[in-house]
């Protein structure tokens, strides 16, 4: 029986090309800090956490890296989530079992936890992780909280069948479906009963399979303007979704696409 913790959005990291462009540009539209910190076995590549404020801490709530330069050729600057679960090495196995494949082995990140980068069926990556547990785990900031990652999406070759695919292995659930015209159905998708993110056919405007993360800010307003003063590109919105917040999508002054969901 799977743990309550397996299936659950963890983590996200950006690979970019310049960390201290990206520090100063997300502090601006999203009001983190940022902090670097050598890693186990690889204190000669810096670590870098960004850090929202929750009541009297700060608490870290995505990390940053430059991107290898071995990948700098066949991958641009990116965003990637990370999925909490109870066992890489059996997860990966499954994953390919299902039609998915293995971008990375597992391999251990010391004093962090066990890792492996995958892929679904149409080819949106993820990481999945076995966290080292911890006698005192830092703070986690409330979800809803600015700076924190409020809302996970998936533009899939074919929705129904990513949701599927998801569903055998993190037990993520239909919530319900929005019916989109032409686009198709827009599927949220819960986990444990709360709704986490959607899933949805990808139009012809999007290349490729891939996820998309949303960080949460008091206005949307406000940040197209950081966005646009710090070199950043609105690539869409701003627009209102279904419940009164608004989103706007966005490319970094690097090239890393990212999204933002808010008030007015």
């Amino acid at each position: 029986m799977p743990s309550p913790t397996h299936g659950t959005f963890i983590w996200c990291e950006l690979m970019t090309t310049d960390m201290d462009k990206a520090a100063e540009f997300y502090g601006s539209v999203v009001g983190w800090k940022a902090k670097t910190m050598p890693m186990p076995g690889m204190e000669d590549e810096p670590y870098g956490i960004f850090d929202t404020r929750s009541g009297d801490e700060d608490c870290g709530v995505a990390g940053f890296m430059i991107l290898p330069p071995e990948m700098a050729g066949e991958l641009p600057p990116n965003w990637t989530g990370y999925v909490g679960v109870d066992d890489v090495d059996a997860m990966v196995k499954q994953i390919e079992a299902e039609g998915g494949s293995v971008r990375k082995a597992p391999f251990d990140v010391p004093c962090v936890g066990r890792m492996a980068v995958v892929a679904d069926p149409h080819g949106a990556v993820l990481c999945i992780m076995t966290p080292v547990p911890m006698d005192n785990p830092p703070p986690m900031a409330p979800i809803g909280t600015p700076g924190t990652f409020g809302w996970q999406e998936l533009y899939a070759n074919d929705g129904r069948e990513a949701l599927s695919f998801y569903g055998k292995l993190f037990g993520w659930t239909l919530d319900h479906a929005m019916p989109m015209g032409e686009m198709g159905d827009y599927l949220i998708f819960a986990h444990h009963g709360r709704p986490v993110g959607g899933m949805m056919t990808r139009p012809p405007a999007v290349p490729v399979a891939c996820w998309s993360y949303y960080i949460t800010v008091p206005s949307i307003a406000a940040a197209v303007e950081k966005i646009q003063a710090g070199g950043g590109t609105v690539v869409f919105g701003p627009q209102e979704v279904p419940g009164g917040s608004q989103i706007v999508q966005a490319l970094d002054p690097q090239g890393a696409y990212f999204a933002l969901v808010g008030g007015a």
